[in-house]
């Protein structure tokens, strides 16, 4: 269980400092052997940056280029710049493809970043805008109408619900923001609703609930459109949480907040975040899957960690979750400072920056590794509690 105390927050402002300078050299170090004309790489093996000749989707050249304009944003160096836009670019026609549930992941870390670094007026702000809005309303398309419970379903089919979507909802808020249909909402908020009622489980006596847990899939009719069972591709079992499923709940509720105001999602978000503090070990790192039969002899993690500290972060400043203010914040803290040590981190032997991270431990893919999605989530809330002002106090 976790219990976060006090903190000695210069010190540990310092590590943050220093460790997101070494994820900057790290990237640096990339860029020779993964050019622009390369597809990404998704996680390391022996310690060595890997791309599998088989996946699922390619849902991680986002993060790769998203990493870029973190640099940039934290350093204002022009080369990073210029590396994050080629980078970018790069990923445009993407904004066209059907078969994947991650335009989200692939657009808010890249061509979202870049639109709010311009200025009104400028072409390429617009160009972007465009790239945003085509995207969401392709995101959208993949759309379950059948039946009472609709979604934005998973690039297994219409029958399948994941909770990863709740993190790629948001491109479909952002194409609503920036012009797009009225439809682009309210998908995304139906979406949202539908996966509160399926996939985030309050207190009961069935063995797969407990307040704030989160089930991986739920798999319905595609025809007839009723909700048949519960599953998971990536957890342990379709009755225990998986840990990075958790983390995407929190960070995909908070953010689906920020752009409804709807008290049920920020209900749903601290639901999630109290289910992470109190199973999480103390250093604040979970097991792949808070079920797994073999704790405390399983992987722990750490992108699960890093998404998990993001949204600890976001909610700390939401109005309404002012009484948890200071839990959720020496949360991200706690978190960041066992991310930062040495047992994680800072290892220049290695490719990636965040260490002991798994990819999919029943494939066996990526299990105790760097992630691309653990190494942007890391560096995206190093980025995050460096442009705060310091303090050492609530």
């Amino acid at each position: 269980m976790m219990n976060p105390q006090h903190i000695d927050e210069a010190a540990l402002r310092r590590r943050l400092e220093q460790t997101f300078a070494f994820g900057v050299a790290q990237l640096a170090g990339m860029m020779a052997k993964w050019p622009v004309a390369k597809p990404a790489p998704i996680h390391t093996e022996n310690g060595v940056w890997f791309r599998p000749n088989f996946m699922w989707t390619d849902w991680c050249p986002g993060f790769h280029a998203g990493m870029m304009w973190l640099a940039h944003e934290r350093t204002g160096d022009a080369c990073w710049r210029e590396a994050a836009e080629a980078y970018t670019r790069k990923l445009e026609p993407r904004k066209f493809d059907r078969d994947v549930h991650d335009l989200g992941f692939i657009f808010m870390s890249t061509a979202n970043r870049w639109h709010n670094l311009l200025a009104d007026g400028d072409p390429v702000k617009q160009w972007l805008a465009d790239m945003l809005a085509t995207a969401g309303t392709v995101q959208s398309l993949r759309w379950k109408n059948t039946g009472e419970d609709h979604y934005i379903y998973s690039f297994n089919g219409p029958q399948s619900l994941f909770i990863d979507v709740m993190m790629n909802i948001r491109i479909l808020f952002r194409a609503h923001q920036l012009g797009g249909a009225d439809e682009l909402y309210q998908r995304a908020v139906t979406h949202a609703r539908t996966t509160e009622k399926f996939l985030v489980r309050k207190a009961g006596p069935r063995l797969v609930d407990g307040d704030g847990k989160v089930i991986h899939e739920a798999i319905f009719n595609p025809e007839l459109g009723e909700f048949r069972n519960l599953s998971s591709q990536q957890g342990y079992s379709p009755f225990t949480c998986w840990s990075r499923g958790l983390a995407w709940a929190m960070y995909g509720f908070t953010d689906t907040w920020n752009f409804t105001q709807d008290p049920l999602f920020l209900e749903t978000a601290e639901r999630c975040a109290g289910f992470y503090l109190e199973h999480t070990p103390a250093h604040g790192v979970p097991y792949w899957d808070f079920g797994a039969p073999n704790i405390p002899n399983e992987p722990l993690d750490s992108s699960a960690a890093a998404i998990a500290a993001g949204a600890f972060w976001k909610l700390k400043d939401i109005g309404e979750t002012r009484r948890n203010r200071e839990i959720y914040r020496l949360a991200a803290l706690n978190i960041l400072q066992t991310l930062t040590g040495n047992d994680f981190s800072n290892d220049p032997s290695r490719d990636g920056i965040l260490r002991h991270g798994v990819y999919h431990k029943p494939m066996g893919w990526g299990v105790d590794a760097a992630l691309m999605w653990g190494d942007y989530f890391f560096m995206e809330t190093l980025h995050a509690v460096l442009a705060d002002a310091p303090t050492n106090a609530p």
